[in-house]
């Protein structure tokens, strides 16, 4: 690797960017953040000149890889009509009943720009729908960077507390001190706790939210029953589901999480995959739920919310994915069930204990003796994060880039080459541990 360029950028940019970055999560890039030229297909090139197959992707949201020419030209047409109106256009209507078809719990649509401002969109409406004030939130899920929901998404084992009774680890200074009184935590995948506490907070609870799938830490599944119990639970106590699909929305099925699980959640969270790479979030959820927008009684808005460039980005990214019968994630499944498999046939050749665990278009790895990672918990006990950090950087070095933390997503153009490249990268990278 060549990083002369990268660090030069990179001193410039701590001079006029706080920390040299634009969100936080890129400082742990190692051995520096690196700056981007361009991105094309499967590939990212950097300033040096380095060429990377990139299992990041934007966090996620380049599921038909980067720069693809369908999406560009949609956008580029719609943008020719106008950018931002500040009020509604036929494009948006179209694109909430493509949702509508394909979302189970889409009775009512409203649109954003990011996932964290719809989560807190979600809780609100949470709120006033049922006038309680508390919600309860699982250990290892992260809804966002918002002060109400920023706890115990990476809490120390020292500071978590108990078991059965999980500390609110706030994530960040500067929270509000009072958000604290409004979050109960909870391990995940345990519906013997999620019942007891129900037992006796239930009638102050606003609303649940998850992960249907646990994809910040380790791609956990849920349990056989444990999300259907959950559902159940909330229809006895009165209490709102919200599946956070920022990151499975669209990604693992097209109607999400909800639809490859069967569990349909009141209020549901999307981002990321929606739009192929441009900034959208979406809030989707029941007529009865949604309806405090519809009268008015609990506030949402935004300026750039619905713009003409990430509709037209949107309809463009749901039209793929249902082509050909859903080829897209025929390929998606396909492609990232070799590479899993690879992944953990490499580390056996060379006697590591390694975890690859999830779904082919988002998986994780981790190096564990576990046979299996079910919550937050076991997998701060069980994995080796040093390991795992010296394997990423020798991927790096050998022109391959993933997650700090253990994710891998898959795009719609990663090739088989591109995976034999990979696993030639990680048997090299892993011999060096």
């Amino acid at each position: 690797m060549k990083l002369d360029r990268n660090r030069e950028l990179y001193e410039r940019a701590k001079r006029v960017l706080a920390g040299g970055v634009s969100s936080q999560v890129r400082i742990s890039e190692q051995p520096l953040p690196l700056f981007f030229e361009r991105g094309e297909g499967s590939r990212l090139y950097d300033v040096d000149g380095n060429e990377y197959i990139d299992y990041v992707i934007g966090q996620g949201p380049a599921i038909f890889g980067h720069s693809p020419r369908f999406l560009l030209d949609a956008v580029a047409d719609a943008t020719r009509q106008g950018q931002t109106f500040g009020g509604q256009h036929e494009l948006e209507v179209r694109v909430a009943e493509t949702v509508q078809e394909m979302v189970a719990s889409a009775e009512l649509i409203r649109f954003g720009s990011s996932g964290s401002e719809v989560v807190h969109a979600a809780l609100r409406l949470a709120r006033a729908y049922t006038g309680r004030g508390k919600f309860i939130k699982f250990e290892g899920h992260y809804h966002g960077w918002l002060d109400s929901v920023l706890y115990s998404t990476a809490p120390s084992m020292e500071a978590a507390g108990a078991y059965d009774a999980p500390e609110a680890v706030p994530g960040s200074a500067g929270q509000s001190p009072g958000s604290a009184g409004e979050v109960v935590v909870l391990p995940w995948n345990d519906i013997d706790v999620l019942r007891a506490t129900l037992d006796g907070q239930g009638k102050e609870v606003a609303a649940i939210i998850t992960e249907p799938i646990m994809c910040n830490s380790n791609c956990i599944a849920p349990r056989t029953g444990y999300l259907e119990e959950m559902r159940k639970l909330c229809d006895q106590w009165g209490i709102v589901l919200i599946f956070d699909e920022v990151i499975t929305g669209f990604r693992l099925a097209p109607g999400g999480a909800q639809g490859l699980l069967g569990v349909t959640p009141d209020l549901s969270t999307f981002a990321k995959a929606m739009a192929g790479g441009f900034p959208i979030s979406m809030l989707a959820g029941k007529r009865e739920v949604m309806g405090q927008l519809e009268e008015g009684t609990a506030m949402h808005a935004g300026t750039y919310n619905s713009n003409v460039m990430v509709m037209a980005a949107a309809e463009a990214s749901l039209r793929r994915l249902t082509e050909d019968g859903g080829a897209v994630y025929r390929h998606l499944y396909a492609t990232g069930q070799t590479l899993m498999d690879g992944l953990r046939e490499t580390a056996r050749k060379h006697e590591l204990n390694a975890l690859v665990q999830g779904y082919g278009p988002v998986f994780c790895m981790a190096f564990s003796d576990a046979s299996e990672i079910t919550d937050y918990r076991s997998h701060v006990e069980s994995t080796d994060r040093e390991t795992y950090a010296r394997f990423r950087q020798g991927m790096l070095e050998r022109g391959v880039r993933v997650t700090d933390r253990g994710t891998w997503f898959v795009s719609a153009v990663h090739t088989e080459a591109d995976v034999e490249q990979t696993l030639v990268a990680a048997d090299e990278a892993m011999e060096g541990l």
